[in-house]
């Protein structure tokens, strides 16, 4: 039957036969995850009165746990925190019959016509933004290089979400290729094929399992029903934590970031652990959840788990080619990598070059990140800049190992941000060896702690113009720190990523 045919059949008749069979094969599924009997049998299609009293018999319709199985796993929706409340309450006084008008109100034509899994006492690590795209910077590099090693070295689900996000889906091929770094099959994200697979997925159910979530949730719908499968799945629940910047820096935030963000932080408040990416990231949770206290709640166990920075070998043939593409006439070259937003104090870095230029000092800059919110005035110097003649140029879209050639071939880098989780690129640029100009405070200063870095203070622009000149002048202090970079005990993805898994998984 097509999905329009579906569609049609179940706004005609709610409850009609399609409808009941479905729901008694998800309610046996829910029956044997919860070690019970289900006396209906497998392909009856029994009436809204016997599947109503069978799930009265099947599940306890006023335990909370309980009923969001149900709910998840027969209407094949995750239900949000309101909906399991008020369903329980009403359950006091009506038996199952508000659970199974539920489970007919959250059925729709999507979910009906999927496969439901209800798995249990798996690892499911949700990675559904990370595996919608290519971008390998920040967030999805962290979940994507975390994900990958964890799936060679331990059996586990990895999930997205369907459309709306109402449910957790299997990975299709695409996705879990983008994940595991298998080749991508043919076609692409909007492909038809790509289409039909995501829309036949089975819809994914956790129960007592351990759900790790590698990603920022900005979908204020999944948020939801995450909150609500934390609070009341017999889940293990863990996350990385990457800052907290939409509130601590919330005027250097996009228009609607900080309101994600806190839909965020009420979902993991119900979580039990969270790894941050850095003793400052640390602080900044370990502050939240203080604040926790005041509405009675403890909030998850918070440990730092501080990134790694890992350079992989560049070959000879990649760095010629970088050094056509970015090298100036022999000059060094500055790098700055990171999107063109206001909290990256991108402003600064061409006024520190644009005073050293006019020194007469020569050197190249070069910028390597995408745009971002507010990034017109950014914009609008580089070109007043580049119309005066000066050696400076932004590119976006570089691969990986032309990003890592762009390291190896800097004189130096320079990350005065005024905030960071971490600040990648002053960890990868110390891993390929060369010396980095970062921000003197936070995860910054933490990165750079064991050497290979000059600290500044992003709001003192003499600071990161002087900064900037030692590195360009200064030949013993160029060398000094670059062999304190060279000297620094490397730390890999592989670590990374077995640390965390044994602090969420164990």
């Amino acid at each position: 039957m097509s999905r329009l045919a579906v569609l049609s059949r179940q706004a005609a008749d709610p409850t009609g036969a399609p409808q009941r069979h479905a729901w008694s094969d998800r309610l046996r599924q829910v029956a044997d995850t919860l070690g019970r009997p289900c006396r209906i049998a497998p392909g009856a299609t029994p009436s809204m009165r016997e599947l109503t009293a069978e799930l009265g018999r099947v599940v306890r319709p006023t335990d909370r746990g309980e009923a969001w199985l149900a709910l998840a796993a027969i209407s094949g929706q995750l239900p949000i925190d309101r909906t399991v409340l008020a369903v329980c309450r009403q359950a006091e006084f009506s038996g199952a019959e508000p659970l199974m008008a539920e489970i007919v109100a959250a059925t729709t034509a999507d979910t009906l016509h999927r496969p439901v899994r209800i798995v249990t006492g798996a690892v499911v690590v949700d990675v559904h933004h990370t595996a919608h795209t290519d971008l390998a910077t920040g967030i999805q590099r962290v979940a994507r290089e975390t994900a990958r090693r964890w799936s060679a070295a331990h059996p586990l689900t990895m999930v997205a979400w369907i459309d709306h996000f109402h449910a957790m889906r299997e990975l299709t091929a695409r996705e879990d290729a983008r994940m595991t770094g298998a080749p991508l099959p043919p076609g692409s994200d909007g492909s038809p094929e790509e289409s039909a697979a995501r829309t036949d997925a089975a819809i994914v159910v956790a129960w007592t399992c351990t759900y790790a979530l590698p990603e920022l949730v900005a979908d204020r719908e999944r948020n939801k029903r995450i909150l609500a499968m934390a609070r009341y799945a017999p889940n293990r629940t863990g996350a990385i934590g990457f800052d907290c910047i939409p509130i601590t820096s919330g005027d250097t935030s996009d228009v609607g970031v900080p309101d994600f963000f806190a839909d965020h932080l009420a979902t993991v408040r119900h979580f039990d652990r969270i790894t941050t990416i850095s003793q400052a990231a640390g602080g900044e949770y370990g502050g939240w959840s203080t604040m926790l206290g005041a509405i009675g709640m403890v909030g998850p166990e918070i440990t730092p788990i501080l990134l790694p920075a890992e350079a992989p070998p560049v070959d000879d043939d990649v760095l010629a080619r970088a050094n056509g593409r970015f090298r100036v006439a022999g000059m060094p070259m500055v790098l700055c990598v990171g999107t063109h937003e206001p909290r990256k104090n991108h402003g600064a870095v061409l006024h520190a070059a644009e005073i050293l230029w006019r020194e007469g000092l020569e050197f190249s800059l070069t910028f390597i990140g995408g745009h971002s919110w507010r990034g017109q005035r950014f914009s609008a110097r580089l070109t007043e800049l580049q119309a005066a003649g000066r050696p400076v140029e932004s590119a976006s879209g570089i691969s990986d190992e032309m990003l890592w050639a762009a390291y190896r071939l800097a004189r130096c880098t320079i990350f005065p941000s005024f905030n960071e989780g971490f600040g990648l690129p002053v960890a990868e640029s110390i891993a390929a060896g060369t010396p980095a100009i970062t921000s003197g405070y936070g995860s910054m200063h933490e990165i750079g702690a064991d050497g290979g870095v000059l600290f500044v203070d992003p709001r003192d622009d003499t600071s990161v113009t002087d900064a900037l000149r030692r590195l360009l002048t200064n030949e013993d202090e160029y060398h000094r720190l670059r062999a304190e970079a060279a000297s620094r005990p490397a730390r890999t993805w592989d670590d990374y990523a077995a640390d965390v898994w044994e602090y969420l998984v164990g």
